[in-house]
């Protein structure tokens, strides 16, 4: 796991915002030119530019295909924010991964947490989320990047989601959190069993159930969220033009107080199809 700063950081207010931006991104491990494009796009865009918290999947550090950059600490860098990036372990002793999931901030972030999420994946490959505490004026938010396996049952798929609650659940329950990721909800069932999981747990999805963030050739699926407790969705979106990766952007702005509900409703899910 590796956290760190800007070395010329994003002045932050002391006092809580009335509302803050975040962004959910598979980048699918961007570099070069792709990499400068998207850091201009957060730094700039109108929909997902400004954000003050990021979640990223499959990030790259010290890879080859990305040319041996540390992307996370290369973003945080240009946007000048905090950072924290880790990867899940590797199936063979001794290896190091180095594509993982990040999480970055206009905050300090405290109380970083690796959760290495149970059930393998094809050759033993494991998957990865992170957890950060955000001290926001006075008040404390949880925010947690995942990626989920996508080729196990979807029991399997819900234990690793579980375990990302469990720690959640060991804050107080006055403390707003964000989950957000890649689920990989591949099916219909998968997109139901996530809402339930989390509805359960009394969070509520920023993002309408049926609305696509993946697309290949003819298929669009459901596979990344946004989830909140305590915290109300004021807008929110995908940005399905930005086609950088696999994966389309995610974007909610969010306020505080409240009654932590949002007023986007799920509808009927096509991910069934």
């Amino acid at each position: 796991m590796e956290t760190g700063s800007a070395s010329n950081l994003r002045p932050s207010a002391p006092v809580l915002p009335t509302e803050i931006k975040i962004v959910s991104y598979n980048m699918r491990w961007r570099g070069g030119d792709e990499l400068r494009r998207l850091i201009v796009m957060l730094r700039e865009d109108a929909e997902i530019g400004g954000a003050a918290i990021i979640g990223l999947q499959e990030v790259d550090r010290n890879k080859q295909r990305t040319g041996n950059v540390n992307t996370a600490r290369t973003i945080a860098e240009a946007l000048g924010m905090h950072y924290v990036w880790t990867a899940p372990p590797t199936a063979q002793t001794g290896q190091e991964e180095e594509t993982g999931v990040a999480i970055l901030s206009s905050y300090p972030l405290m109380n970083v947490e690796r959760i290495v999420l149970p059930n393998e994946g094809p050759g033993k490959r494991r998957r990865v989320a992170l957890g950060a505490t955000l001290r926001i004026g006075t008040t404390d938010v949880r925010v947690y990047s995942v990626h989920a396996e996508t080729r196990i049952p979807v029991e399997k798929k819900m234990d690793q989601l579980h375990a990302v609650l469990k720690d959640l659940q060991r804050r107080p329950k006055t403390e707003q959190a964000i989950v957000l990721g890649d689920f990989n909800t591949i099916k219909g069932k998968d997109v139901r069993a996530c809402i339930k999981l989390f509805t359960d747990e009394g969070l509520t999805a920023a993002i309408p159930h049926d609305q696509a963030t993946w697309k290949t050739f003819i298929f669009k699926l459901k596979l990344d969220w946004v989830w909140l407790r305590g915290l109300e969705a004021t807008g929110s979106g995908i940005v399905h033009r930005i086609t950088l990766s696999d994966h389309w952007p995610l974007w909610v702005r969010v306020k505080f107080g409240g009654d932590g509900k949002t007023s986007i409703q799920p509808s009927s899910s096509k991910a069934d199809r």
